[in-house]
């Protein structure tokens, strides 16, 4: 009779224990987001390329430097947030699976790959230029200290604060071709900052009770339903005038952007009668996500006929 044993992870298929790995892995890094931010960063390269009459096709060089240090500095900082909030995601239901949490990925293997991340990243975007690699510092900063270090465990106006962060990418991509920005730059900035905060109550109002248990003080927690959405609808209202910021891409993408704006804020003013908070909370977050996959996307096509 053997008296070896055998270990848990001996005893699991190969093809099981790759694919929980890449999964914590993505979780991580928060997947959504880097993608999500990628886009903007890509449609800020992309339009400096148009609007300065550059071939892209001649640059894909800077192109692939700056999306892929955009990813990785997105990555490490998501990666920070998460070893910064691993005391308290254990109490909300969709974070206490993330793996700084169950410990499938320490503190210390965590701490050094998102700060190898944030450097590779950053060394890639400093590459381009000192701007772009500014950019994506001040992104960082903002993300980690600013927002996940400082003010989300004390201000109500957290998601104001980390909305910096999340404008930031469009800039970094258009820093890239431009270095000295421009009116469109500010304009993809402002688009997305005022994007964030009714993006992100109508997620907290769907987390109210677990943002509570864990001491976040997010707007519906602090003042309640009846006040968040007064404050979605505000931001949604300083939506209006942004597109026309960028009126060089003409009158068809001002038509269908004002199109996407009256929608949202119809939507939002329907939450003033809606019967089921919560329904109409994720209505208005699925909303978010398709008007921002659609805005940034429909930029690039009309970028192209300008």
């Amino acid at each position: 009779m053997s008296n070896s044993r055998t270990t848990a992870a001996e005893t699991v298929p190969e093809t099981v224990i790759a694919p929980t790995f890449m999964k914590d892995f993505l979780a991580l890094i928060k997947i959504g987001i880097v993608n999500s931010n990628l886009i903007t960063a890509f449609t800020g390269l992309f339009l400096a390329f148009q609007f300065a009459n550059i071939n892209f096709v001649h640059r894909l060089d800077l192109m692939i430097a700056t999306l892929f240090g955009t990813a990785l500095i997105i990555a490490g900082s998501a990666a920070l947030n998460n070893l910064i909030d691993r005391d308290i995601d254990p109490i909300m239901t969709r974070t206490r699976t993330r793996p700084t949490v169950t410990g499938r990925f320490k503190a210390p293997a965590v701490l050094a790959m998102a700060l190898g991340f944030i450097a590779i990243g950053e060394g890639l975007l400093f590459s381009a230029n000192a701007t772009a690699g500014l950019l994506g510092l001040a992104g960082v900063f903002s993300y980690v200290v600013l927002y996940s270090m400082w003010s989300k465990r004390r201000h109500v106006s957290n998601t104001i604060v980390g909305s910096l962060s999340g404008a930031i990418p469009p800039l970094i991509g258009w820093a890239a071709v431009e270095p000295s920005l421009g009116f469109g730059a500010l304009a993809l900035f402002l688009i997305m900052f005022v994007w964030q905060p009714p993006h992100f109550y109508a997620l907290a109002m769907k987390k109210t009770d677990e943002y509570g248990a864990a001491g976040i003080p997010m707007l519906p927690v602090v003042k309640g339903f009846a006040r968040t959405k007064k404050s979605m609808l505000a931001w949604v209202v300083l939506l209006f005038p942004l597109p026309f910021l960028l009126s060089e891409l003409g009158i068809g993408f001002l038509i269908l952007a004002t199109l996407l704006n009256v929608g949202w804020l119809l939507l939002a003013l329907k939450g003033f009668s809606a019967k089921d908070d919560l329904k109409w909370a994720t209505s208005m977050f699925i909303y978010s996500l398709n008007y921002m996959t659609i805005l940034f996307v429909s930029m690039i096509i009309f970028s192209i006929f300008i």
